[in-house]
C-alpha cells in the first residue's frame, strides 16, 4: 500500500509502521509495540491522494438534482438556488490545495492517546509566559474554523492586545474528526475525549493550562471542568448548558414556559423550543442513526454539502444566508475536509455516543464543575443564555459577557471579537 500524507522527522523514520486506509488515501501509525514510539509527537503533513479530488469532481458534476422547494422560505431546507451556486463553485472554480496548504503551513502533529492517533495543531507564542489554551471545534466544523483565531491569541500585539495577553494555542481534531483516528469501538464519547485532551497537555510538557470550546467543543470542556485534572486552571464556553430543569421538562414534554420567566429567559425558551420542534431534525438523526446517515452523506458530496449548509444558514450570524458570514472557500474547506477523511459517518456517531441534552445544565451536571469558568454569548447562537441561568448552573461562573455580534461559530465568524473575550475571560487565571 502507498504511505501518503503523513511526513516524520528523521529521529523517528526507523520505527515501526503499520498502515492503516482512510478512503480514497492511507495514514501512516506506528506500531504498538513501543511504548515510546505510540507516545511520540510526530510531524504531520497534509497531502489528498489527487486521484481523491479528482472523484470528488466527478461527483459534483454528475449530481443529479431534486426538484425546486415549494415554498418561499427555508422551512423545507435549504433553498435550491443556494446549494447550486456553491456546487457549481465547488465543481468549477474551488482549489483544495490551497485549503491544504493552510493547514501545512501551521505547526501540524499526531500522537496517539487511549489507542487513537490524534491530529492537532500546535502553535506557541513568541511572547514569555503565554498562556497554554486547548480549543475544540465541533460539528459540523472542523480545525478550519479555529484558524483564524491563532494569530489575534499567540501574537496580541499584532492584533491589538499586550504581550501578556499571549496563548500558546492548541487545536486537536476530535476522534473521528478530520485527520484523527476513528474509533472502532464504542465509548469515545465527551467525557473520554476530555481525559484525552488532558494527556495531550500534559504530552506537550503544560503544567498549567485552561480549556475552550464551543458546540461539541463546549460539551467537551465542561466535561474537563467536571474531571478538574491537575494543571486546569479553568474553561471558557460560547455554547454554554444552562437551561434549568423546569425549563428543560416544558421544553421536552412541548408544555408552554414556565411562569415568572424575564424576558431574556422567555426569548431563550423560544430559541430553544424552535430547535425542539422544528430545528432538531438532524441531531435526532445522528443520535438514533448515524450509520444509516453516513451512506448517504459518504457516497454524495452534494448530499453532504446542503447537510452542512443548513447548519451554516440557521447557526451563523447572517439571518439564514451563511454567505454573509463566511465566504465560500471557508464553506467549501470545511466540507471537503470530511469528504476527503471520509468522516461524515464516523463524526455523526458522537452524538449516538453522547446522546444527552448539551444545553441542559442537569444533564451536563455543570454544578460538578469545580475550575473557573468563563461565559460569552453570541447573539446568533442557538441560543442566548441568559446571566440569571448561567449563574445557576456555574457556581464558579468568573465572567459573563454578551456580545453584539457573531453566531455558532463565533470563533470562525469573528476571529478577533473572539480573541478579545478569551484575553478577558481568563485574564485572572494568568
Amino acid at each position: 500500500m502507498k504511505k501518503t500524507n503523513v511526513f516524520f522527522a528523521s529521529t523517528l523514520l526507523t520505527a515501526a509502521f503499520i498502515t492503516m486506509s482512510f478512503t480514497g488515501f492511507s495514514q501512516i501509525f506506528p506500531t504498538t509495540g513501543s511504548q515510546v514510539a505510540t507516545q511520540a509527537v510526530r510531524p504531520y503533513k497534509v497531502a489528498v491522494p489527487q486521484a481523491t479530488l479528482t472523484d470528488l469532481h466527478k461527483r459534483v458534476l454528475a449530481t443529479r438534482w431534486p426538484d425546486k422547494e415549494t415554498v418561499a422560505d427555508q422551512s423545507q431546507g435549504v433553498k435550491l438556488e443556494q446549494v447550486q451556486k456553491l456546487i457549481k463553485y465547488w465543481g468549477a472554480g474551488y482549489d483544495w490545495r490551497k485549503a491544504e496548504a493552510k493547514l501545512n503551513a501551521l505547526p501540524q502533529f499526531v500522537t496517539m492517546i487511549d489507542g487513537l492517533d490524534i491530529h492537532f495543531l500546535h502553535v506557541r507564542s513568541k511572547h514569555p509566559n503565554a498562556l497554554p489554551l486547548i480549543i475544540t471545534h465541533g460539528w459540523p466544523g472542523s480545525v478550519f474554523e479555529l484558524t483564524k483565531i491563532i494569530g489575534p491569541l499567540t501574537d496580541p500585539t499584532a492584533f491589538g492586545g499586550k504581550p501578556e495577553d499571549a496563548f500558546d494555542v492548541i487545536i486537536p481534531s476530535m476522534p473521528g474528526y478530520g485527520f484523527s483516528q476513528k474509533p472502532t469501538g464504542t465509548g469515545w464519547g465527551p467525557d473520554r475525549i476530555a481525559s484525552a485532551w488532558d494527556v495531550l497537555m500534559k504530552r506537550l510538557g503544560y503544567k498549567k493550562y485552561v480549556s475552550q470550546g464551543g458546540d461539541w467543543g463546549s460539551v467537551v470542556a465542561n466535561a474537563m471542568g467536571r474531571q478538574a485534572p491537575e494543571g486546569l486552571l479553568g474553561i471558557h464556553v460560547n455554547m454554554p448548558a444552562t437551561v434549568p430543569a423546569d425549563v428543560a421538562k416544558a421544553l421536552k414534554n412541548g408544555d408552554p414556559a414556565p411562569q415568572g420567566l424575564s424576558d431574556k429567559e422567555l426569548a431563550a425558551f423560544k430559541s430553544l423550543n424552535h430547535l425542539y420542534t422544528k430545528g432538531g431534525g438532524y441531531a435526532g438523526m445522528m443520535v438514533t442513526r448515524p450509520q444509516t446517515l453516513g451512506y448517504g452523506l459518504t457516497d454524495s458530496p452534494v448530499g453532504l454539502a446542503s447537510f452542512f449548509l443548513d447548519k451554516f444558514n440557521e447557526w451563523t450570524y447572517s439571518s439564514g444566508q451563511a454567505e454573509k458570514s463566511l465566504t465560500q472557500n471557508e464553506m467549501l474547506d470545511d466540507i471537503t475536509l470530511y469528504w476527503v477523511t471520509n468522516t461524515a459517518a464516523s463524526s455523526a456517531q458522537l452524538y449516538w455516543e453522547n446522546n444527552t441534552n448539551n444545553f441542559n445544565a442537569l444533564e451536563q451536571k455543570t454544578a460538578q464543575i469545580s475550575v473557573q469558568v468563563a461565559i460569552t454569548v453570541f447573539p446568533g447562537e442557538i441560543y442566548q443564555a441568559p446571566k440569571t441561568w448561567a449563574e445557576r448552573a456555574y457556581p464558579k461562573l468568573i465572567y459573563f459577557n454578551e456580545v453584539s455580534k457573531g453566531g455558532h461559530f463565533a470563533q470562525w465568524e469573528e476571529p478577533q471579537l473572539f480573541a478579545e473575550e478569551l484575553r478577558a475571560a481568563f485574564k485572572t487565571l494568568r
